[in-house]
């Protein structure tokens, strides 16, 4: 017996192929029937029986009565609660070592100082550490990731003051202040200013230019916000900021008080730098930048003030644009 080529005593087979699309068998193969959806599967996430949900609101109703008889309380077989948006009298943070200085100093009312760990301990943290302390405020410290978090990665320089919501003042009690200060009454009004970094430097630039007080209307407009606190630098602690619903009312009231009224407004039909009325009690309406006052403010208002600016310029910004008249009204009261 030849040996060549294999072992001597295997067996030689047919290797004939298989059939062409018969899948190798000699006869078919039988189907099995259509494939069940997801939705038509009992033991899958998605089946939708009528048994399922009669199984499901059974263990949901023995869930709940079980922590019920446990003093718990849960949300099994409830829809998910939506996530609210933080409500406008919640507190807020100052940021920034000097805007949380300024307002320790002027005795904001404060919920909290947190300090991040590993931060410079310069004269103003360390004031600060002191004030609050002194104010009995819970002095808090954290990693700076956890800082990060509660202000949503804002500049805080390790440092941050919880306040609460801010007190307006009075429209009638903002006319008094400003008319039994000992000086020439300045007041000045934001009509549809909606920036609150634009807020709080207006704020900032009204305290240091002399004004008694800032008028902002109570809808389309930026409130005192943290956001206002920091860029004004601990000015808005200083300063009473009204609101009102109705601005072009409020102007009539100042005028009816003895205010005269001015509104910036590039097309104005006096100069800013020659106002007539500076050394009057005076009230200045600030718009915004882009849209200016509205029509009906600056028909109200008893000036309409421009201030000279190269034709390449449009416009200025809303705070610039306060701070210059503010400037000139205290240049000519002197």
């Amino acid at each position: 017996m030849s040996t060549k080529g294999g072992h001597p005593n295997r067996r030689k087979t047919s290797k004939a192929g298989p059939q062409k699309g018969s899948g190798g068998q000699k006869k078919g193969l039988a189907g099995k029937g259509r494939t069940l959806k997801a939705a038509d599967r009992p033991w899958h996430k998605e089946y939708t029986g009528d048994d399922k949900p009669q199984k499901t609101q059974r263990k949901q109703a023995a869930e709940r009565a079980k922590a019920a008889s446990e003093g718990r309380t849960t949300n099994i077989g409830k829809s998910r609660p939506r996530t609210q948006a933080r409500r406008a009298d919640e507190p807020e943070m100052i940021l920034g070592r000097n805007p949380v200085l300024e307002a320790l100093r002027a005795k904001v009312p404060a919920t909290a100082l947190y300090v991040a760990f590993g931060t410079e301990l310069d004269d103003r943290v360390a004031e600060s550490v002191r004030l609050a302390g002194n104010r009995d405020l819970p002095i808090k410290e954290l990693a700076r990731r956890d800082l990060d978090r509660r202000t949503n990665n804002a500049l805080h320089q390790g440092i941050g003051l919880q306040i609460e919501p801010y007190e307006y003042a009075e429209f009638e009690d903002l006319l008094e202040i400003a008319q039994t200060s000992g000086t020439a009454p300045l007041l000045v009004a934001l009509d549809g200013v909606t920036d609150p970094r634009n807020l709080g430097a207006i704020i900032r630039s009204t305290a240091a230019f002399g004004g008694h007080g800032l008028i902002i209307p109570s809808k389309r407009a930026a409130s005192v916000t943290a956001v206002a606190w920091r860029t004004s630098a601990g000015a808005a602690a200083r300063l009473p900021v009204a609101k009102v619903v109705n601005l072009t009312r409020t102007i009539q009231a100042c005028q009816q008080a003895g205010f005269m009224t001015v509104a910036l407004d590039g097309g104005g039909d006096v100069d800013v730098f020659d106002l007539p009325v500076a050394a009057d009690p005076l009230l200045i309406v600030v718009g915004d930048e882009g849209k200016g006052v509205s029509r009906l403010v600056a028909e109200t208002c008893d000036h309409r003030a421009g201030i000279p600016i190269s034709g390449e310029v449009e416009s200025l910004n809303a705070s610039v644009a306060a701070s210059i008249a503010l400037a000139e009204v205290q240049r000519q009261r002197r």
